[in-house]
């Protein structure tokens, strides 16, 4: 969750500001903080010192709080035994968890995000304060993606939708919903327009000011977005309503609008189109940097998840379908 205070005193002034809540040290000693109720609600303590702080101060500010919930390891609050069971392992585990539990995280993290919301409206910053409630991927393993398919990790639509949700009372009424396609690095020219700031014209961000579509009624805008994901060589592109995928050397062209569970293949059917989004992706994946095997990429296999089955670990090794941009081939 981020949220940034805009002062009523200055016109869309937000300061230099930032604290970032999960790096601050919560616990002393040996004692090891557990999922269940300790790390959440420390975090969300320290998210309310400097919200109270901030607001005697009659400063700007910017929260940026990640909550470790819903995450693995699998604890929910009063799992201390669940927290000493996979003590000293890698916490990663995969004999843990149930939809009951993550859906107990859940609980515990919207409380913790009550407490926050509560200390806003207790300083009288609600109306003029930007919330900003969303996530880093799509669904763990115990999520429910419908009407999508797909894990985090998977450039399946349920790897990659996740939730946007904004409130800002002065300016975005409640209730509204948006057709409007967004991604998560939207999310700073956004910031900055709210801000009355503009972006350094040498470093233009890669997102789009989402503020027309959030406060009025604007018409939706096309996006093109792209995304590779080296585990089984995962290459995506959305453009319009229509999205290539690949996975290994399986290709793949939906109309993601009408058919967001991804099971009409319409590569061949409309193969101008399929071919125009790969050309694009191409172009695109020419701008970047090389994928190189030693990069770290991670995916789930057969042995992880059932519904994986005859899925393997992930090699660590670039496409080799993909050639590299002209200026790796010179190396």
């Amino acid at each position: 969750m981020i949220t940034s205070s805009v002062s009523a005193g200055a016109p869309w002034t937000i300061t230099h500001t930032l604290i970032r809540v999960r790096s601050m040290i919560c616990g002393t000693g040996t004692s090891r903080l557990t999922r269940s109720a300790t790390s959440l609600s420390c975090w969300a303590a320290r998210a309310l010192d400097a919200v109270n702080s901030y607001a005697k101060s009659g400063q700007p500010f910017l929260i940026s709080l990640h909550f470790n919930a819903p995450h693995w390891p699998w604890e929910a609050p009063g799992d201390e035994a669940e927290s000493k069971r996979v003590a000293g392992t890698s916490l990663r585990d995969f004999d843990g968890g149930t939809q009951k539990t993550y859906q107990r995280m859940i609980e515990a993290m919207d409380a913790q995000i009550g407490r926050v919301l509560e200390a806003l409206d207790a300083n009288g910053l609600t109306e003029n304060t930007i919330v900003i409630f969303t996530s880093d991927n799509g669904g763990e393993r115990f999520a429910d993606t419908w009407p999508f398919t797909g894990k985090k990790t998977e450039l399946l639509e349920g790897g990659l939708r996740i939730p946007m949700v904004i409130a800002w009372p002065a300016r975005i009424a409640p209730g509204r919903t948006s057709d409007q396609v967004a991604i998560s690095m939207d999310w700073l020219p956004t910031l900055l327009a709210a801000a009355g700031a503009e972006s350094d014209p040498d470093y233009p961000p890669d997102g789009m000011n989402l503020l027309p579509a959030l406060i009025g009624n604007t018409a939706t805008v096309d996006r093109k977005l792209f995304w590779r994901y080296k585990a089984n060589w995962q290459r995506a592109a959305r453009i319009g309503d229509y999205k290539f995928l690949k996975i290994l050397d399986n290709t793949f062209l939906f109309n993601v609008v009408e058919d967001p569970l991804e099971r009409g293949n319409l590569k061949e059917r409309h193969k101008d189109v399929y071919d125009r989004i790969v050309a694009e992706w191409q172009a695109w994946n020419a701008s970047m940097l090389p994928e190189v095997a030693e990069s770290f990429t991670e995916s789930y296999t057969g042995t992880q998840l059932g519904d994986h089955y005859g899925a393997q670990k992930p090699s660590g090794a670039p496409d080799p379908a993909v050639p590299l941009p002209a200026a790796a081939q010179l190396r």
